[in-house]
């Protein structure tokens, strides 16, 4: 019973949650707290606390957590399920439709719209990474590294996650 008790209380928040993970939070800790008690507003804080201060999205953070502690390692993966769900099963609703309108113009005349005004968004992305980066570490180092990366992605077709994990390592020995 806990199993579906878990399964619903974040599925629903999370369809309910317009708006992403912080949207969810109040939805969750009135399931968490009030509905079914699995923990006191007290504890509830605490776990939120934690959260926020990992990495992520705070909401498959409080469903795992929350998840294991009520129900062990299948409690949180029925939890993580569960909060995926709803943006898995639209994602795979939308993507269907899509694809079963591939060839219609009006899909490839989306596709003209959206390509360049995602191509404007990594641009400002890599515009804001780089200005962050000449400004903590300075211009020399930053032009270094994009170099270096560079060259070791499209030379020696070196895995992207071993180029990040290098430049977290000089990130952090510059830092």
């Amino acid at each position: 019973m806990i199993y579906w008790q878990l399964f619903l209380s974040f599925f629903i928040c999370n369809i309910l949650g317009y708006g992403g993970g912080p949207a969810t939070i109040p939805l969750i800790q009135h399931d968490v707290v009030d509905k079914y008690g699995w923990m006191t507003n007290h504890e509830f804080s605490n776990a939120l606390a934690f959260g926020n201060s990992l990495p992520g999205p705070i909401a498959t953070k409080m469903a795992g957590y929350i998840g294991y502690e009520q129900a062990g390692i299948i409690g949180a993966v029925i939890a993580l399920f569960a909060t995926i769900a709803p943006s898995l099963i639209i994602m795979i609703l939308l993507l269907n439709i899509l694809n079963r309108y591939r060839d219609s113009a009006r899909v490839k005349r989306l596709s003209t719209f959206v390509l360049p005004a995602i191509t404007v968004l990594m641009a400002q992305l890599t515009f804001d990474f780089f200005n962050t980066s000449r400004q903590s570490i300075g211009i020399l180092v930053t032009l270094i590294l994009g170099v270096i990366s560079y060259i070791a992605l499209e030379k020696f077709k070196i895995h992207p996650v071993f180029v990040i994990v290098v430049g977290l390592v000089i990130g952090g020995f510059f830092l």
